[in-house]
């Protein structure tokens, strides 16, 4: 196999990107084996065409969890394997973080048809995913092996890129690439170990993205038209309550129409730094 650059290491300068290496050395793998704390569609949209070919790919996450998902995590590392509570819990987890990395991606066509490919992937098994139940793995690997009429066995880059736009070409990151079969096999076993300690992910990425997100196209138009009702309201139904009670005047009745007005008045505070409140007698600016 002969490549059109022969560097060792990427640090994303021109001419040096991690993208650039997987664009010229994908093309050649049969098998490719990712392990990183992030994996994000901003990075496969950038090279799922590459992935045509390529036979079977694994990907192996850790969890970006807060303190409350740690603790429910950690429950389960006194048994000797994981129970079902746990491995919902860890679904659960990875489907709210899909969630709002689809939600936070680029508004852009090409980010879409990426995300969409790569829910196509996993239902046809070309892409399995699982998530690792610990909060500890921060290696960014990937191991690519070749076909078997190839000399080479295959090659590993590790280093500092998560499966990121960032990691890939916007970041200034420090990847090396070993292409000694022995690092490839250590590199090949120890991905396997973790990996056979995960939990597999694929299809409740598949549901998540096909029912939590926007890409959902089974949305009726009376769904559409609550869900553009919630978010106009959004902020109103998030109000606490506990700023009528503390600040509700003695002896005032309580009516909606003023409450809502009291709403809108500090939308408007919060939005604009004042507000004009000018009303007919006997509505209730005073108790606004």
């Amino acid at each position: 196999m002969s490549h059109d650059t022969d560097l060792t290491f990427f640090t994303n300068e021109p001419n040096a990107t991690l993208l650039d290496r997987f664009l010229d050395t994908l093309k050649y793998v049969r098998y490719f084996d990712v392990l990183v704390g992030y994996f994000r569609t901003s990075g496969f949209f950038q090279l799922y065409k590459s992935f045509e070919k390529i036979e079977k790919i694994r990907i192996l996450v850790g969890l970006n969890l807060d303190r409350k998902a740690f603790q429910i995590i950690e429950k389960s590392k006194s048994q000797t394997s994981l129970d079902f509570e746990t491995h919902v819990n860890i679904k659960t987890i990875y489907g709210n973080e899909l969630v709002k990395e689809v939600e936070n991606s680029e508004d852009d066509k090409i980010v879409e048809d990426g995300i969409l490919k790569f829910i196509e992937y996993l239902k046809k098994g070309k892409i399995e995913i699982k998530a690792h139940p610990s909060r500890n793995i921060h290696a960014k690997v990937y191991i690519s092996r070749y076909h078997e009429e190839d000399r080479d066995f295959g090659d590993v880059i590790t280093g500092s890129s998560n499966f990121s736009e960032s990691g890939f070409v916007a970041n200034r990151e420090f990847n090396v690439q070993l292409k000694n079969s022995i690092d490839v096999k250590f590199a090949l076993e120890q991905f396997e170990i973790l990996w056979n300690e995960a939990v597999d992910v694929s299809d409740h990425c598949v549901e998540t993205v096909n029912k939590r997100t926007y890409l959902n196209d089974t949305i009726t138009p009376y769904e559409l038209y609550l869900k553009f009702l919630y978010e106009y309201f959004k902020e109103d139904l998030s109000i606490d309550d506990q700023l009528f009670y503390k600040n509700f005047p003695h002896g005032f009745m309580e009516l909606k129409y003023q409450e809502q007005a009291v709403i809108n008045a500090k939308k408007i505070l919060d939005e604009y730094g004042g507000v004009f409140l000018a009303d007919v007698v006997g509505l209730g600016k005073t108790y606004i």
